[in-house]
């Protein structure tokens, strides 16, 4: 009984340490240039806990050291610490309704890796999840032999259940109740990806993780909603640095929110949706429209070019109906920033103008300030950068096993220092 009592605090200790190593790199993640006593007063640990794993980190390639930083006081001058953007690696995907998008990136967001691959002919979801596996493996192979990978994020269009790895629905492309995360994980089996941690989550909501996890300044942009425009509309949510995913994984699934009583037929069966009103559908002619499968995003864009009438004003009307949806999203919660991102955006204009003049007139009709609004600073690399930022936002956010919470918890109140 002594033995497996032992045996659990040390478990525990593991865990309390783990935390705390990654406490250092997120602070450090939003606040590079921090001394190692600079650290111990922000973070809340001992000066020697602080030097001890700041050694670890640097020698497994999570942080790194620069020039020292001239105070003009006496003694050892301070070392400022940043996150490595060299040694170690994330590997992000968008599982798209035509191909399969993968970027590898930086712990702090930069892209040093890409690439694109359509479906085929085959349009079953197992064939999908193996061009998925064949373009993570590619990517993986354009790193330098120096680069680690230490976390595998993956976008898909449609409810996830994380802890499972299942994707519930995913409407455009027909898909219910698959596991994905089981099926990936087959494909990758043998490779040098076999063992590397993999993280599941819905398009936008990754999309607006990195929005949060790759904020390249230290202003916090808390409630965050990201509004994916696509074939279909999705919105990511986070409050208080979390990821709100509901029940079921299906929060954020505003492109099913009701906008028009009795409007046109949504994708899901339902009438008057804001997918129906807003998404690629919603801007083509009628007899387009009727027909089912992905449609053409150029045509639209040609079509604005040279000015044809119907066209511009289905684009004016879907705008205004996305100006309809921020402001129920604003008046939901009251976000720090709107982030809009998708393939829609690259209507410009003609499209988004019409979707903020419509939100700035519900504002003043309230005598309030209208949001901040922005478009996605990754343009289309939107969903594969936000998967990367998943996997590093579940690397550096471990969880104590469920079965030693309770004793861990107790241990870290016991403890001199502060565990965060």
């Amino acid at each position: 009984m002594e033995t497996s009592l032992q045996s659990e605090g040390g478990s525990s200790q593991q865990w309390l340490k783990l935390i705390n190593r990654m406490a250092l790199v997120r602070h450090l993640c939003v606040h590079p240039g921090l001394s190692r006593a600079d650290l111990a007063v922000e973070v809340g640990l001992t000066k020697s806990t602080i030097s001890a794993l700041t050694r670890e980190l640097i020698a497994e390639g999570w942080l790194m050291e620069s020039g020292v930083v001239a105070t003009g006081d006496l003694g050892r001058r301070p070392t400022p610490l940043f996150i490595n953007p060299d040694r170690l690696m994330l590997l992000g995907a968008e599982v798209g309704i035509e191909s399969v998008r993968v970027v590898a990136t930086s712990l702090t967001g930069d892209i040093r890796a890409r690439a694109v691959s359509a479906y085929g002919s085959s349009r079953s979801a197992r064939a999908c999840i193996g061009v998925l596996a064949s373009l993570l493996q590619k990517v993986c192979g354009q790193l330098e032999s120096s680069q680690d990978i230490i976390g595998i994020g993956v976008g898909l269009p449609g409810g996830v259940d994380e802890a499972q790895g299942v994707l519930h629905f995913a409407p455009n492309l027909g898909w219910r109740d698959l596991p994905v995360g089981a099926w990936l994980g087959e494909r990758l089996a043998g490779t040098p990806l076999a063992d590397v941690p993999l993280y599941l989550q819905n398009e936008a909501d990754v999309a607006a993780l990195g929005e949060m996890e790759f904020n390249p300044t230290p202003q916090p942009m808390d409630p965050l909603l990201y509004v994916s425009i696509n074939q279909g509309v999705g919105a990511g949510v986070i409050v208080g640095d979390r990821l709100l995913t509901g029940s079921r994984g299906f929060a954020g699934e505003v492109g099913h929110m009701v906008l028009q009583i009795d409007g046109p037929l949504c994708s899901c069966g339902r009438r008057g949706c804001a997918e129906a009103l807003i998404g690629m559908r919603a801007m083509l002619r009628p007899d387009e429209a009727a027909e089912p499968g992905p449609h053409s995003l150029a045509e639209v864009r040609a079509r604005l070019i040279d000015k044809d009438r119907p066209t511009l004003k289905s684009v004016t009307t879907a705008g205004r109906y996305l100006g309809v949806l921020l402001q129920n999203l604003n008046t939901a919660y009251d976000p720090a920033c709107i982030v809009l991102g998708g393939a829609v955006l690259e209507l410009g204009d003609p499209f988004l103008q019409p979707a903020l003049d419509t939100l700035t007139g519900y504002a003043q009709a309230a005598s309030l300030a209208p949001p901040l609004v922005r478009t996605s600073r990754f343009g289309a690399d939107a969903v594969a950068a936000g998967a990367a930022a998943l996997a590093r936002y579940r690397v550096t956010r471990p969880q104590l096993p469920q079965a030693s919470a309770s004793r861990g918890a107790s241990i870290a109140n016991e403890d001199t220092e502060e565990s965060l």
